[in-house]
């Protein structure tokens, strides 16, 4: 028997080194298709805004202990630009009547809003652009590729606004840029699809601001995009936002729409 144990020896060795090279070759092959954390955040950009200009409709319904206290219609317009690869934004207020024509200006770290009542633009502070609807648009358009530095943190099977499970992706994001809004970021987006199903929002000091859940997926300027987002605040818990957009359409954006002193002129539509 023992005659044979050397022939068994030169037997084995080969087929366990098969194993080990296949086994080093699939954990390549699964390494390689594990994105990266910029990778993911761009694919979380690509979701949330389509690759060129468009507008779309948006329905904001503001929820006080779970009772709707508020709505606004608004027409968004947005633009990436080429330079910065900054979405800069024009909001028009189509209803309530008290509120139409009003519209607010985000371009690149600043933000005006415009009354056409008194023609005058208003500067919105860095402090203010932190709560309310301008905190809103901040979280609904800012790119995160763009702006933040990100390390995952690790997949999670998590519950969307549905109740339904998702496997994500479960991002730490901090500011890259001084153009970034928020401080720090967190992102959970589904495995495969890259779509974001949570996210929190964290002031510099580090206190949790708001938490948006991205949900009703449909067909929307080219691909798949949630229809509408829950923004809860975390700072008060009796508050909340549901916003719903429609009619996504590509548009040509002149220029002139996203320059302060043009706002008094301007006619969208």
């Amino acid at each position: 028997m023992k005659r044979y144990l050397p022939v068994l020896v030169l037997l084995a060795f080969p087929v366990s080194a098969i194993f080990m090279m296949l086994a080093l070759r699939i954990a390549q092959v699964q390494a390689s298709e594990q994105p990266t954390a910029n990778e993911i955040m761009e694919g979380i950009d690509r979701v949330r805004n389509p690759g060129q200009p468009y507008r779309v409709m948006l329905a904001l319904t503001e929820y006080v202990n779970s009772k709707p206290r508020d709505r606004d219609d608004l027409v968004v317009y947005v633009k990436q630009d080429e330079q910065s690869r900054q979405f800069n934004n024009l909001v028009r207020y189509a209803e309530p009547p008290r509120d139409a024509g009003k519209m607010v200006l985000f371009r690149g770290n600043n933000l005006w809003f415009y009354d056409p009542n008194s023609k005058a633009s208003i500067r919105i502070s860095p402090q203010q652009r932190l709560i309310g609807q301008a905190a809103e648009g901040d979280i609904l358009t800012v790119n995160l590729a763009r702006d933040y530095t990100a390390r995952i943190v690790g997949e999670e099977t998590l519950q969307d606004a549905d109740h339904n499970n998702r496997d994500c992706w479960h991002l730490d994001m901090t500011a890259a840029t001084p153009e970034a809004v928020y401080n720090h970021v967190e992102y959970w987006a589904e495995r495969g699809t890259y779509h974001p199903i949570k996210g929190k929002f964290y002031s510099d000091s580090g206190r949790l601001l708001k938490i948006a859940y991205y949900h009703k997926y449909q067909e929307q300027a080219g691909g798949l995009r949630p229809a509408q987002v829950i923004l809860i605040d975390a700072v008060n818990s009796n508050l909340a936002t549901t916003i719903d957009y429609s009619d996504y359409r590509f548009q040509d954006i002149p220029e002139s729409w996203l320059q302060r002193d043009y706002l008094p002129r301007l006619k969208p539509e």
